[in-house]
């Protein structure tokens, strides 16, 4: 019994650090695809940022540095997309592809030129990472039954971006819901007619949400190289860009609802890592190729029609004609 419980608290305690990139992109898309603008490029972004953070990571040795050179780039990219969708009235799906393949591409390409590791950058030091943030009584508390593994696996020993990831969730519905930036986003999203009427302008309201969107993808992306890993490897990002995209149509564009889906993703994901190597009775050893595939086919199942109708933004992907 004792063993079944510290296995799930275990396996919830990865749920956590696998949901934190999920959950910012998610939050990212939100923003971004609630004014309008479709954003298929948080994959994109939070490659170039995880690329970025380890590079300057690498290179200064400071973690914050790095932290602003993810966001910089991921925002960079952001107002690229904004720049392509919004001021030259683009398709949002086309330019979306156009940074994801950017990304992947020039990452590769820096890498081989910047450190000659086919593309991945050096291994930071401790001192060059988010590291893990031990609560105060971790230690002594663990003696206590239940309780004390609760507090020391599950909620202590998570670097500083695993909080803030989960502090994200809750203030994105309060921007979103009871702010006037908030309220006028929603209002973008489905009538920038009315809104360009009230005389806001609707072009700014857009690149504001894109801008916020990059800022949470740029976090995402360092987390990615600097905290949860100790490098940047080559397309590690791994399609979690796409999850994400998956989880907040999940949660129908709403925040606390695109927070479950994604760690309904990350559990699958942690508990995939976990089976590799069992062997389940009557099956024999899972195969290593189905369980990275758990995910995924997670997402086609879910999309494919067992979240309802996921009605989105009405004027989502549709560029702003301003009337004369």
């Amino acid at each position: 019994m004792e063993q079944s419980f510290l296995f799930l608290v275990l396996t919830l305690d990865a749920t956590l650090r696998v949901s934190t990139p999920l959950i910012f992109c998610a939050m990212a898309g939100l923003f971004s695809e609630r004014s309008g603008i479709i954003d298929i490029s948080l994959e994109g972004k939070m490659l170039a940022a995880a690329f970025a953070a380890a590079s300057v990571a690498a290179v200064t040795g400071s973690a914050w540095l790095a932290l602003i050179a993810g966001v910089a780039v991921a925002v960079g990219l952001a107002l690229l997309h904004g720049f392509a969708c919004i001021t030259h009235k683009g398709n949002h799906v086309v330019s979306g592809v156009a940074i994801n393949i950017l990304a992947s591409g020039l990452t590769i390409v820096l890498g081989i030129a910047w450190f000659q590791r086919g593309g991945q950058t050096p291994s930071l030091p401790p001192t060059a990472r988010f590291m893990p943030v031990e609560f105060p009584l971790a230690q002594a508390v663990d003696g206590v039954p239940v309780l004390g593994t609760i507090y020391r696996e599950l909620l202590s020993g998570h670097n500083l971006l695993v909080y803030v990831a989960f502090l994200i969730v809750p203030l994105t519905w309060w921007v979103v819901y009871r702010t006037r930036f908030g309220l006028r986003l929603r209002a973008v999203g489905e009538n920038p007619t009315a809104v360009d009427t009230a005389g806001l302008s609707v072009s700014w309201l857009r690149f504001r949400a894109v801008m916020l969107c990059g800022l949470l993808t740029g976090l995402a992306g360092t987390y990615l190289s600097i905290a949860q890993n100790a490098s940047f490897v080559r397309d590690m990002t791994a399609g979690q860009g796409y999850i994400a995209l998956a989880a907040m149509i999940f949660g129908k564009w709403r925040p606390f609802p695109a927070f479950g889906a994604c760690l309904i993703f990350g559990l699958l994901d942690a508990v995939a890592i976990r089976l590799q190597g069992v062997h389940v009775a009557g099956i024999g050893e899972v195969p290593v190729e189905f369980i990275q595939a758990l995910p995924y086919i997670l997402t086609v199942i879910l999309l494919a029609g067992f979240i309802g109708k996921a009605v989105a933004p009405k004027a989502i992907g549709m560029p702003y004609l301003k009337e004369r």
